[in-house]
């Protein structure tokens, strides 16, 4: 039996070719020529028997991101592309990119309805970024009087969310082997650091997070004063999602948090991404990394978001989050009531 995930890849390298160009659609031979590869070759990348290298699937993107066909069988450089085309060269690779790694990296699938006793590897999910450009990882500053003259000095003193940025940092530095991965504190930004892939960690203390909700224009905002997060609808109703404590100070203990995940084009360069990781507590901040690097839930929440989104989507997700004895129970996207809100951008 065809492996399912060569099977997606081959069944879209297909669909491009059949969709052609306005509508006209193509032969085999004709991206052959481009390719200067044989008619049986590209055959057989079409039905899944064999799978093609990532730098043919960026020339397929290349061939397709075009509003014509191909003169003389010459595949067009991408310094000819331009515009909308250019952003379609982009997508098409990256979701080529991604389907390549799931056919040739996924293992059996489980049983509907079925514990998964195995799960995927890290780099079939959506910390897994397919162009292998460097990515940013950013916390709010915590203790910004610590001066690095103390001899007691530690840099991560400075971070805020510590528990959130260590475990995604190990994750992401495994699921995008070489690339460059670095954590960074917010205020201390440059150019560089914000057109990467750039990753959030935190709310409101953080100024980047606040410029890049309102940058994407999200119907949801985090609420200091409810210890939650507000969500208004495009009627103007709105609904607070609220944290929630047990106890009388100073001994209050936090039960349940509200988990706030986002995926967007990144607004300062859109060929990158974007991503939000936030809690009322941080505990919140916790979940909404756990959501899709803890190998219990991880693949059922990127299967959640497959179903729903596309690579280039704008998307945001808030999620209850049960604390038992201050550990962090890791939402399932997939299960009744855990998610409290869910938007995408038109």
């Amino acid at each position: 039996m065809m492996d399912g995930g060569k099977r997606r890849l081959g069944d879209r390298l297909r669909g491009l070719r059949e969709a052609g160009f306005n509508g006209e659609p193509v032969t085999q031979g004709v991206v052959a020529r481009a390719f200067h590869k044989s008619v049986p070759l590209i055959s057989s990348w079409e039905k899944g028997k064999a799978v093609p290298s990532e730098d043919w699937l960026t020339a397929y993107a290349r061939l397709f991101a075009g509003a014509r066909a191909p003169t003389e069988g010459r595949l067009p450089a991408l310094e000819e592309l331009h515009g909308e085309e250019l952003d379609r060269f982009e997508q098409l690779r990256r979701e080529l990119l991604e389907l390549r790694s799931s056919a040739t990296s996924a293992g059996p699938a489980a049983q509907p309805g079925s514990e998964e006793l195995t799960t995927r590897s890290p780099w079939e999910g959506l910390w897994h970024f397919a162009d292998r450009s460097p990515i940013t990882l950013v916390c709010a500053r915590l203790r910004a009087h610590i001066s690095p003259e103390r001899p007691d000095y530690v840099e991560l003193y400075a971070y805020s969310d510590l528990d959130a940025l260590m475990e995604l940092y190990g994750h992401v530095c495994a699921a995008n082997p070489g690339v460059p991965v670095q954590c960074k504190l917010a205020d201390e930004l440059d150019q560089n650091d914000v057109t990467n892939h750039l990753v959030l960690l935190g709310g409101i203390e953080g100024p980047m997070t606040r410029r890049v909700m309102q940058a994407l224009n999200l119907p949801v905002a985090q609420d200091r004063d409810a210890a939650g997060f507000r969500v208004v609808d495009e009627d103007g109703h709105s609904a607070t999602f609220r944290s929630r404590l047990e106890g009388t100070a100073p001994d209050q203990r936090l039960v349940e948090d509200v988990a706030h995940f986002c995926r967007a084009p990144n607004p300062f360069n859109r060929m990158r991404s974007v991503t939000i990781c936030n809690g009322a507590y941080g505990r919140g901040t916790y979940a909404a990394v756990r959501t899709l690097t803890d190998p219990r839930f991880r693949d059922r929440n990127r299967s959640h978001l497959q179903r729903r989104y596309g690579p280039g989507d704008t998307y945001s997700i808030l999620a209850r989050v049960t604390v038992v004895a201050g550990e962090v129970i890791t939402p399932d996207w997939t299960q009744d009531g855990t998610v409290l809100h869910e938007w995408r951008a038109p």
